[in-house]
């Protein structure tokens, strides 16, 4: 593991401003999106065009993809762990498209199809980035991560396994933030670790 590197500062630095502004901004779509419900509609109806929400949403989930896409590439020079880099880049990928292709653009038989792709890109490298910085990281953190990460992925399997049956009580929104706030959390912690640890000599 190679730290106390400008290029570890820089990671840390994109993937911390971009979880940040992200967690921030998702509040402030709620906030301007007449009627929203956290349990009853999805995260990605803040991006829905015609909706006051999404000119919050859909910039700032853009930002935060790109962002963490660039982390991607210092956390390549930082570490050469290429595994890690690739799933991190994609999980940004993923979030970036969501952006780019909110859930009412290229419907098929009632199907947003490239957002649907694109979510499904973001959860599952998201959850898989917290759990394989195991390997660069150190406890406490790499602990968590790894917690984050499955919590993650297992949400995930819930929310597509238990679409018939009320999504746990959660409602579809409720269930869809236990996919996406433990990634945000580990984005936004990891790069406080990377910050911080770029700074030991």
């Amino acid at each position: 593991m190679v730290l106390g590197s400008d290029n570890g500062k820089r990671a840390g630095a994109l993937l911390f401003v971009g979880g940040a502004q992200f967690a921030v901004l998702i509040i402030v779509a709620e906030a301007v999106y007449p009627g929203y419900s956290v349990s009853a509609n999805f995260i990605s109806d803040l991006g829905v065009w015609g909706q006051s929400s999404a000119a919050f949403f859909n910039p700032f989930i853009i930002v935060f993809g790109l962002l963490v896409m660039t982390g991607a590439y210092f956390l390549q020079r930082t570490f050469r762990k290429r595994g890690l880099s690739v799933i991190v880049a994609l999980s940004g990928l993923g979030a970036l498209l969501v952006g780019f292709f909110p859930e009412n653009t290229l419907v098929v038989s009632s199907v947003p199809v490239i957002h649907t792709i694109a979510a499904l890109m973001s959860f599952i490298f998201g959850g898989l980035g917290a759990i394989i910085s195991y390997r660069v990281t150190k406890a406490p953190l790499r602990y968590f991560s790894v917690v984050l990460g499955v919590a993650s992925l297992l949400a995930l399997v819930l929310f597509i396994s238990t679409r018939d049956s009320g999504y746990l009580g959660l409602g579809v929104g409720g269930l869809e933030r236990m996919i996406v706030y433990p990634t945000l959390i580990w984005t936004i912690c990891f790069g406080g670790y990377l910050m911080a640890s770029s700074e030991e000599k």
